[in-house]
């Protein structure tokens, strides 16, 4: 079967990102990759209005790719809307400012739908298939969580719970203190065990299943890698696969906390532009270790757009 080259636009809370991909039986060949910050969920926390600078920066930003998806020989392009459009009360601006700069209609997908194309996407990945994962897709303004075995998922759901989002609610001093830290970890420890714990701990202690494999995908965990291996660049040869310690992400966390924002940006791996959101980011994920005693994070650079890519006619 010949295989065929699409491409996906998802607009984030925090950035846009283009897939561009080959096709052929259920897998997945990238062609080219792209990531813009357009940071569309700026100042909407307070006011669930999407702003209008944010609004035009990522009109132009899906007009680009736009025209990069058919530089590629893209013969289909979707672009696809996450948590921040999903929750405005002014979504409809964002509509028409796309489709007024690049003539694509967006697509605001439920968060159940993003779940469901993470684990797909996910899945992708044979060293993953048949494993029994708990997924996290950490971005802007939502994280989704994902549990299944065996290339089937058994629960969907998408938590108010985002980098974005919590940078935003907290606001931290720069350099952060201590006592933004712990009320950081307080915050998301209270949010994970009334909110998460309930749905997802009977499946996590049933003794008859083999044990669980946590699974990061998105930036936040695409940066920790590149921490890890010291990667100036996305590499996915070199990013997906890698294996943290919950010591690890500890360690990382207290780190980059305890440093102001502008040395934040000179860390090799991590990219300037997002040196204020990784501290919400490596929290998030550093909660939810805590909380169910995961002992490994697994980065995989598959997700959302690997799911919408499979999915796409």
């Amino acid at each position: 079967m010949e295989p065929v080259r699409r491409a996906v636009i998802d607009i984030g809370t925090n950035s846009i990102k283009l897939l561009v991909g080959e096709v052929t039986d259920g897998v997945v060949r990238p062609i080219d990759e792209r990531s813009e910050q357009t940071r569309l969920g700026a100042g909407f926390y307070e006011t669930h209005e999407l702003q209008s600078a944010p609004i035009a920066q990522t009109a132009s930003a899906v007009a680009r790719f736009v025209a990069l998806a058919r530089d590629a020989s893209a013969i289909s392009v979707r672009a696809i809307a996450t948590s921040a459009a999903r929750d405005a009360k002014n979504a409809d601006e964002l509509i028409d400012a796309v489709r007024t700069a690049s003539g694509l209609r967006i697509e605001i997908i439920s968060g159940d739908q993003e779940a469901e194309w993470v684990y797909r996407g996910v899945t992708s990945d044979a060293a993953l298939h048949d494993r029994r994962l708990l997924i996290l897709d950490v971005g802007g303004g939502s994280t989704e969580f994902i549990l299944g075995e065996h290339g089937h998922y058994s629960f969907r759901r998408s938590f108010p719970m985002g980098s974005v989002r919590l940078l935003e609610k907290l606001r931290p001093s720069d350099p952060p203190s201590l006592a933004d830290l712990a009320g950081c970890r307080t915050s998301l420890a209270e949010f994970v065990r009334e909110q998460i714990a309930p749905d997802m701990q009977p499946w996590l202690n049933d003794a008859t299943s083999e044990p669980v494999t946590l699974v990061g995908t998105g930036g936040t965990t695409t940066i920790l890698a590149r921490m890890v291996k010291k990667l100036e660049g996305f590499n996915r040869e070199e990013i997906d696969g890698t294996v943290l310690t919950r010591e690890q992400v500890l360690d990382y966390m207290v780190d980059l906390w305890s440093k102001p924002l502008a040395l934040r940006r000179t860390l090799p791996g991590l990219p300037p532009n997002r040196a204020d959101v990784i501290i919400m980011g490596v929290a998030i994920y550093e909660a939810i270790m805590q909380q169910f005693k995961l002992p490994e994070l697994y980065v995989s650079t598959r997700g959302l757009r690997f799911g919408a890519l499979l999915d796409m006619p």
